[in-house]
C-alpha cells in the first residue's frame, strides 16, 4: 500500500521530501498548507512515521481504503489534524 507513496516521493527528487519532515518544525497551518499543495507529505517523528494525504485519490488499496483523521504535534498544536489512509481489514475488523 505505502510503496507507490514512498515511490512517489523518491521520484520527487528532494532528498529532504524523502526522508519526511518533523511536523513540530512547523505551525499546524503551514502543515496542512504542505499537503494540500504536495498531496501527500512523510511525517517523520518518534510518535508518527507515515505518510499523510491530502485526499483519498493519494491511497492505495482500493475499497478497502479509507481515510481517517489522526493528529500530529506541531509547533503550535499539539493535535494537528491530518488525513491518513487506513487500510481495513478484509475480515470486517479494523486491526
Amino acid at each position: 500500500m505505502r510503496l507507490g507513496l514512498i515511490l512517489g516521493a523518491l521520484a520527487i527528487g528532494s532528498s529532504a521530501f524523502a526522508a519526511g519532515i518533523d511536523s513540530r518544525s512547523c505551525t499546524c497551518a503551514a502543515l496542512q498548507s504542505m499537503i494540500a499543495t504536495k498531496g501527500f507529505v512523510f511525517i517523520s517523528q518518534p510518535a508518527f512515521g507515515d505518510f499523510v494525504v491530502s485526499n483519498i485519490s493519494y491511497c492505495s488499496g482500493g475499497g478497502a481504503t479509507i481515510l481517517q483523521r489522526r493528529s500530529v504535534a506541531t509547533a503550535d498544536n499539539p493535535e494537528c489534524l491530518i488525513n491518513y489512509c487506513f487500510e481495513r481489514s478484509m475480515n470486517g475488523r479494523d486491526d
